[in-house]
């Protein structure tokens, strides 16, 4: 149902299996005037299926700002709009951005309708312990600034989650490599929720050949999941600290935890460190 007053629907729709598009989208995109479309060719067979009757127009990254006065020209006669990308939620690594601002700036309303997301998606199938992680979305598609973007965020320790293109998908995952190491934990999703879906972990360095392996494996739209940094410990300062503070006669166990809190290192290997300093103090 739409809301009394015109607004603009920001309606994330399937991005495969049709299945999965929510009950209250299909009832805003079957009750609005308008709807606003990345690519109208690409979702007019999902709002026929749907039975969603509104006058459809395209709003894609290269028309947006003229799209968004026809959007605020609907607004401002009482008709309210839907949103729609190609495929999951607009304005992530889609357009709609700059509708959302504008339309905001009008004082008009932006309702969400929540649904599906690869990035999500994705995620909470990786298996990654952290439950936090970094949305990048997609990488510059030239190797310069592919690997400046890559080591912009080398250093974060939570996991990292790129959109890529099957065409691109060889040069980023070597680039990674070579950025981030052969061993950081890798999750390769593909084909998300459609017959081919695929959802592959390896270590970042076997990755290209596990792709170069079938050119199927190279087909469809990816979602790269990167484990994060690990914190990197200086062993010889952290021993340095230990062992000033067993020094200035603190015990052990309070030694360890003060050295783990001021280093960052594992507090069992502080521990037995520590009884290796004791146990040489005592002359055993």
């Amino acid at each position: 149902m739409t809301e009394e007053f015109p607004v603009l629907y920001v309606v994330a729709t399937p991005i495969g299996n049709l299945g999965d598009v929510t009950q209250r989208a299909v009832e805003v995109l079957s009750s609005v005037k308008w709807i606003a479309a990345e690519d109208t060719r690409h979702s007019a067979p999902f709002l026929k299926r749907i039975g969603a009757s509104a006058r459809v127009f395209s709003l894609h990254a290269h028309n947006e700002e003229g799209a968004a006065s026809r959007v605020l020209e609907c607004l401002e006669k009482g008709e309210s709009v839907a949103l729609v990308s190609d495929a999951g939620t607009p304005a992530i690594s889609d357009p709609g951005s700059r509708l959302v601002a504008r339309v905001r700036a009008a004082g008009f309303r932006v309702v969400p309708l929540p649904g599906a997301c690869a990035a999500i998606a994705a995620f909470s199938a990786a298996g990654f312990a952290d439950a936090r992680f970094l949305f990048y979305g997609f990488l510059p598609p030239k190797a310069k600034a592919r690997e400046e973007a890559l080591r912009s965020v080398s250093k974060i320790r939570c996991p990292l989650v790129f959109y890529e293109a099957p065409h691109r998908i060889l040069d980023a995952v070597e680039a990674m490599a070579a950025v981030f190491g052969e061993e950081r934990p890798l999750v390769l999703a593909r084909e998300l929720t459609k017959v081919f879906e695929t959802i592959h972990a390896c270590p970042l360095g076997e990755a290209s050949a596990w792709l170069r392996a079938d050119e199927n494996r190279r087909r469809g739209e990816f979602v790269v999941l990167l484990g994060g940094a690990e914190m990197r410990v200086d062993l010889d300062e952290s021993e340095r600290v230990l062992r000033l503070l067993l020094d200035d006669g603190l015990p052990v166990r309070q030694a360890v935890k003060l050295a783990h809190a001021i280093s960052g290192a594992g507090k069992k290997a502080l521990y037995e460190r520590a009884l290796v300093f004791r146990d040489q103090e005592s002359g055993i």
